[in-house]
């Protein structure tokens, strides 16, 4: 099999990369908005907080393709969870841990807009309950509620 000529492969990095706007999959939440990407990035991280949670990790490919000089959409991870959801879900499970935080992702649209989708909690910690019980799907419940709030509120 022959190599790509040079010229080709440069052509080809140099070409921004298109995402497909986030599609409707089992155990998701997927709610587009108006906002622009970097304003729904920073709408998400405000309520988390004001929901009680904080954001535990964040990570994104879109600054580190830019200094390669490759253009994607926008692209952010948010993770979001607070000590007394740790210390309760601990107590009831320690592999269900490796779930937290639960995880925001802020994706850029085609059209400028951003979407917010997430995983429910209650889909995340699923895998848990024969170990964790009611507790946990109550546990899991609770967090659905709050990444709801969240979601909510970056829309209004």
């Amino acid at each position: 099999m022959k190599h790509l000529p040079l010229q080709l492969a440069f052509l080809m990095a140099s070409v921004p990369a298109l995402a497909q706007d986030a599609t409707p999959r089992d155990g998701w939440a997927i709610h587009p908005t108006e906002k622009p990407y970097s304003e729904l990035v920073l709408a998400v991280k405000s309520a988390v907080k004001a929901n009680g949670m904080a954001v535990v990790t964040e990570a994104g490919p879109t600054g580190a393709a830019a200094s390669r000089g490759i253009t994607i959409p926008g692209n952010r991870v948010i993770g979001a969870f607070n000590n007394d959801f740790a210390v309760r879900i601990l107590a009831l499970s320690t592999s269900a841990m490796i779930e937290a935080p639960v995880r925001f992702y802020v994706t850029e649209n085609d059209d400028g807009t951003a979407t917010l989708s997430y995983k429910k909690p209650s889909f995340v910690f699923a895998p848990y309950v024969d170990e964790g019980g009611a507790t946990l799907t109550e546990i899991a419940a609770e967090l659905d509620a709050r990444f709801e709030a969240v979601a909510t509120s970056v829309n209004e």
